[in-house]
């Protein structure tokens, strides 16, 4: 038996924005798993990042639990854990004073994490970062599904007992010599990654992408190692994977 309600959630947007879709992984105290997908014909990565969130915990709105949270998604967690509470002063505007952005879900996710049923105490939501494409099960399942509805690929989401259900959800181990080498300040670079003016630009070397940043006013650029961490990176800017 489980102490707490464990979810996994992801979403994915082809084109960002583009078609989209969510998914998320409920792993109830009592031995059950609940597969959920969602999405949206024209939405980004982050739009789905929420609705992942916000479709799980929906399933679970009723209960007492405890609940942990696994997501690849630094977007949702510093939002609900932080950024929430000032835009809810700030009349749901930034400090720039400009509309925030996915305004409807995060009323909406807000709702579901502040309900706190009348027990002994209240409810505890813990927020956890799993990296994404590292090999975490719950993670990968939940990318698949995101994924799949984005496309409109049929996956068929599974309900049923935990004893029964074919990945192993529970084990949050990952790809070790993965997560090594991906942090790796000195690792060899697969390539480097540039946005400037909102404009993605991959280079296989520093020196093409020093010219594209150097005295370049908000430019972002990073070095990926490998194929899955290049994803990983645009992921991490809002861009299409």
């Amino acid at each position: 038996m489980l102490k707490e309600i464990i979810i996994f959630c992801d979403g994915a947007a082809k084109g960002n924005p583009g078609p989209g879709g969510c998914g998320a992984v409920v792993v109830l105290p009592e031995g059950e798993v609940v597969e959920l997908g969602g999405g949206e014909k024209h939405t980004t990565n982050n739009r789905m990042e929420l609705l992942g969130a916000i479709k799980a915990l929906s399933k679970v709105v009723k209960r007492k639990d405890d609940i942990l949270v696994y997501t690849d998604s630094k977007y949702l967690i510093n939002g609900v854990t932080s950024w929430i509470y000032s835009w809810q002063k700030n009349n749901w505007q930034t400090k720039a004073k400009e509309k925030v952005l996915n305004q409807d879900l995060w009323k909406k996710l807000v709702k579901l994490v502040s309900l706190n049923h009348k027990n002994d105490r209240p409810r505890k939501i813990e927020w956890h970062y799993v990296g994404g494409h590292i090999g975490v099960a719950g993670n990968e399942r939940c990318d698949e599904i995101a994924s799949s509805q984005a496309t409109g690929g049929k996956v068929k989401l599974y309900k049923g007992l935990l004893s029964e259900y074919k990945i192993n959800i529970l084990d949050l181990g990952h790809d070790e010599i993965k997560k090594t080498v991906k942090h790796g300040k000195s690792a060899k670079a697969y390539s480097y990654l540039s946005l400037v003016g909102g404009i993605l630009n991959i280079d296989k070397t520093w020196p093409d992408c020093e010219v594209r940043v150097k005295g370049k006013a908000g430019a972002r650029y990073k070095k990926a190692i490998s194929p899955e961490d290049e994803k990983e990176i645009i992921k991490s800017w809002g861009l299409h994977e």
